[in-house]
């Protein structure tokens, strides 16, 4: 019943901003779509759990198929759907710290400036799911917002170096003065969206 008042709201095809209970049941049920837009939704996230333990790209990336695989096997045994945004942080998480320590064992030299330890014990994995968890709600939130809005706010605020107005304006089409007031209507969007999702 769910499932369906998603399809009137959103469209016929599962997408990320289905619930994570729909899209479950709809992948259980064979909807590639649904696998797509749930892997879609948390791709960011399970691949910035490897960045946080400073991975080279390449192991990253092996987590990040790991992760992924992992899930597709364990789908059917989640004792709770809507708990799979915490089971991936988990998942890559304890991956990660088992790559790490494996490197160390085989003799490659540490980062001295993170600690892999302190993360796997106490407060540091709280913390460090923590902020995994915002980024996840705001990566949503965003997502949430009309395509140009996205699109605004990647550029703003998630380019490296940030972007000036003129190149925004000039990749969006826009005239460059009226980037100032688009962006105020955007992040006011992205605040509700926010406050919608108790943040």
């Amino acid at each position: 019943m769910k499932a369906k008042l998603q399809e009137i709201a959103f469209g016929h095809s599962p997408t990320p901003a289905w619930s994570d209970e729909d899209l479950i049941a709809e992948c259980l049920s064979g909807n590639q779509q649904a696998w797509t837009a749930l892997v879609s939704k948390y791709k960011n996230l399970v691949y910035s759990v490897p960045v946080k333990y400073r991975m080279s790209p390449e192991d990253a990336a092996d987590v990040f198929q790991s992760v992924w695989t992992e899930l597709y096997n364990e789908l059917s045994k989640l004792r709770r759907p809507g708990a799979v945004r915490s089971w991936l942080m988990t998942v890559a998480s304890n991956q990660c710290y088992r790559m790490k320590k494996n490197q160390r064992k085989w003799g490659e030299p540490a980062d001295p400036e993170f600690d892999i330890e302190t993360l796997a014990g106490g407060s540091g994995t709280a913390t460090f799911q923590e902020a995994m968890e915002r980024e996840q709600v705001v990566r949503e939130a965003i997502q949430n917002l009309p395509d140009r809005c996205q699109t605004m706010v990647r550029l703003l605020f998630y380019s490296d170096p940030p972007l000036p107005y003129s190149e925004v304006a000039q990749r969006l089409g826009l005239a460059e003065g009226s980037i100032g007031f688009i962006r105020g209507r955007c992040l006011q969007k992205l605040r509700r969206n926010l406050e919608d999702r108790g943040v």
